[in-house]
């Protein structure tokens, strides 16, 4: 016994005709009654009496009709509470987002998502990209914005802007009277990095051409921050690297040098596993961060991307 047989009996019921109730649940006449009968042959007796013309439902046929319609009522109803559940937005979602995009990126998202989902609330935990991955993969996370792309079979990633990487010198650095920075007027010697496990510190190596750096200088300084290793750059300790969004929510930094083109990146993308069925959750937070982006990040298009896996 099946819905669409269920529906077929219904639509006899309501047309008593079998090329017109054919028709409403499109299919062809012959399809229909194969079903039908089928489904009489399963139950043990026939709900419709084709002796007459026109066709009768018999006595237990129109207890099977009743029945029929309710469970297909059940059924609709079913349907349409799914629909909304995976439309809809509302209730609590954990989120997860990397240190190095949460200072920079919030303060782009937060306020637009929370006047336009007053339903909806975020649980925010700042963690790093491989801790933010597994939480995903044991379902301790719902989605996590990070620096893509992640290239697991059991997470699905929502690209959605790419951020270029800038040098931050000090006023006093040579860097200073360069116009656009290759990787070759970098000096390794006076590099800062964020601490391991961080995926920015990766990318910096990369865009270097190293897979990692020795220790050098006087000091070592194990840090998550890029904010923290930018005080220590304006006290004439190094360079390092930043995200652009840092340039915006400090104002603009005098002190920043663009690479040249191509310019390198991060892909940033909105990741959750494969299982997860909140779509519009995922649409709402990826369509309210492109809302409210500098428009010239949306749009970079001369760049390329810096992998951290």
């Amino acid at each position: 016994m099946t819905i669409q047989q269920l529906e077929y009996i219904v639509a006899l019921d309501n047309h008593n005709n079998f090329v017109r109730a054919a028709e409403a649940c499109n299919v062809t006449q012959p399809t229909l009654t194969m079903q039908v009968q089928k489904l009489e042959d399963e139950i043990g007796f026939l709900v419709f009496d084709r002796s007459k013309k026109p066709f009768t439902v018999t006595r237990l046929g129109k207890v099977f009709v009743q029945h029929s319609r309710e469970i297909l009522s059940r059924i609709n109803n079913l349907r349409e509470q799914v629909n909304y559940e995976l439309e809809t937005v509302e209730g609590t979602f954990r989120m997860g987002i990397i240190p190095t995009l949460a200072p920079y990126l919030l303060p782009y998202l937060l306020p637009d998502f929370i006047k336009n989902y007053p339903k909806t609330k975020l649980v925010i935990e700042e963690l790093q990209s491989e801790i933010v991955i597994e939480q995903i993969k044991n379902g301790k996370m719902d989605v996590a914005i990070l620096s893509g792309p992640v290239d697991d079979t059991f997470i699905q990633e929502h690209f959605v802007y790419s951020e270029p990487f800038l040098v931050y010198h000090h006023e006093q650095s040579p860097l200073r009277e360069k116009k656009l920075i290759s990787t070759s007027d970098l000096d390794l010697d006076k590099l800062l990095l964020l601490s391991e496990g961080h995926c920015f510190r990766n990318q910096t190596l990369n865009i270097c051409g190293k897979d990692d750096l020795t220790e050098v200088g006087s000091f070592s300084y194990y840090s998550g921050s890029i904010e923290s290793i930018m005080a220590l750059v304006d006290k004439g300790l190094g360079y390092t690297l930043i995200p652009e969004l840092a340039v915006f929510k400090a104002k603009g930094l005098k002190n920043t040098k663009r690479f040249q083109h191509p310019q390198p990146a991060r892909d940033i993308s909105i990741i959750s596993h494969t299982a997860f069925h909140k779509q519009a959750f995922v649409d709402a937070i990826r369509k309210t961060i492109l809302k409210n982006l500098p428009a010239h990040i949306k749009k970079n298009e001369r760049i390329v991307r810096v992998r951290w896996r």
